[in-house]
């Protein structure tokens, strides 16, 4: 990853540190240099960051909504692209480039930038590929939000065809020449974990004419890192794993230097979805124990899955570590892990009953948090029939997978053995 030119300096270049007394004009290598053959852990602790003026050991909060310039001509300079350096936080703000820098070196893409929340992130980026007449395939198997952000586009003459994740002549039917923007997949998907074969569809999309989106908040940069296996543009939703402790709302989006800057910076700065000096700074505190959580929670889950997969209330286990998962062996080659998030069917004996069954579960759960959002260290639990995709018509949730006995987890850092016994209140009333 390449270091913007700098002409003038700024918290985050070494230029702008003094030099130690008897030290001479001595100064180490900027970041993106010293850290050029690092793991992904040691990028997750320091990718991005140079100490500013005072030597501070952690990254520091700007919380200031606009930069002073050293004069005319330097505010001119800078409103006019022709040096680096910060102007109004809408557009960058120092503590929020130090995050879009570190989530840039995990993912290995040329450039990150940040938006509000997840959703303002997918916004943006079909906002930055689509017009009048456009249209977008997606995978069914996708956030209930996304599919409902998509039918808004509707309003504005982009159309959006809905296939099987795993379809690859689906998807290539779908594509409507010289019309077709975007394909669009959640790999790991939500809540069914099915997996797309990333590298498939980027060359099915890169063939038509269009680029491949990614939404990899599920698997995170440290079990797959879709830019390398074709994906032009990665999205995420930072609230959840890059978090990791439910605290803030962010998303980021990732690909190359001359779609950021050409297509999706543009719609970023007028549109306005900044992420916050504070929140990026919560992010940051997140990214360092990233790759740690990730394996631990997902050891987890493999746990609970095999434990839910013998369980005889349970009909079915959705995770991708799972032999029984349809795309295991897939997951096996594209992923270096499997991830926190697994969903289960309870069983019934009418819709009535199993949605009953679901939500006594639900209900019964007394170390498992109820709630929709994930990525925590908390393990929570959320029946998406009738909260993430209660908006979806039931002829759609249907073709999505999403039934009334389904619940989704996304496994924390707690016992795997507290998570089932706590699961085993409810499984144990359970009708069917």
């Amino acid at each position: 990853m390449t270091k913007p030119a700098d002409t003038h300096t700024h918290p985050h270049d070494p230029a702008a540190a003094p030099t130690a007394p008897g030290h001479g004009s001595a100064r180490r290598a900027p970041w993106n240099e010293r850290l050029a053959d690092v793991s992904l852990e040691t990028l997750a602790v320091r990718a991005g960051f140079e100490p500013g003026e005072f030597g501070e050991h952690s990254e520091a909060i700007y919380l200031s909504s606009s930069f002073v310039h050293d004069n005319a001509a330097h505010a001119a300079a800078k409103f006019a692209g022709e040096v680096d350096g910060f102007i109004y936080s809408r557009f960058r703000n120092p503590t929020v480039r130090v995050f879009q820098d570190r989530l840039a070196a995990l993912e290995g893409a040329e450039m990150c930038l940040s938006a509000g929340s997840g959703m303002a992130a997918i916004h943006a980026v079909a906002m930055s590929l689509t017009g009048q007449g456009d249209h977008i395939v997606s995978s069914r198997s996708v956030f209930g939000t996304t599919v409902q952000l998509f039918a808004l586009f509707e309003r504005y003459g982009v159309q959006s065809t809905y296939v099987d994740i795993a379809d690859l002549k689906a998807w290539e039917a779908a594509i409507q020449p010289g019309k077709t923007r975007f394909l669009f997949v959640e790999s790991p998907a939500n809540p069914s974990t099915e997996v797309a074969d990333i590298r498939a569809l980027a060359e099915l999309a890169h063939r038509h004419g269009a680029l491949l989106v990614v939404d990899n908040t599920f698997a995170t940069p440290v079990l797959q890192r879709p830019l390398e296996l074709g994906a032009d543009v990665v999205v995420h939703s930072a609230t959840k794993y890059l978090d990791g402790q439910g605290r803030v709302l962010g998303g980021a989006v990732l690909g190359s230097q001359s779609y950021m800057k050409e297509k999706l910076e543009p719609v970023l700065r007028y549109t306005g979805p900044a992420l916050s000096a504070f929140n990026a700074w919560i992010l940051l505190g997140g990214l360092q124990t990233l790759p740690v959580r990730i394996r631990a929670q997902s050891d987890s889950a493999l746990t609970v899955a095999r434990w839910l997969e013998a369980h005889p209330a349970v009909a079915r286990v959705y995770y991708p570590g799972l032999a029984s998962h349809p795309q295991h062996e897939l997951a096996k080659r594209q992923q270096s892990g499997f991830g926190p998030v697994l969903a289960f069917e309870v069983k019934g004996t009418s819709p009535d009953v199993t949605r009953q069954n679901a939500w006594q579960v639900v209900d019964s759960c007394q170390v498992v948090s109820v709630t929709a959002n994930l990525g925590d260290v908390k393990t929570t639990i959320t029946h998406p029939a009738s909260t993430t995709h209660g908006k979806m018509s039931p002829e759609a949730r249907a073709a999505a997978g999403i039934g009334e006995g389904q619940l989704r987890m996304a496994i924390g850092l707690e016992s795997p053995e507290d998570i089932c016994a706590d699961l085993e209140r409810g499984l144990s009333k359970a009708v069917f």
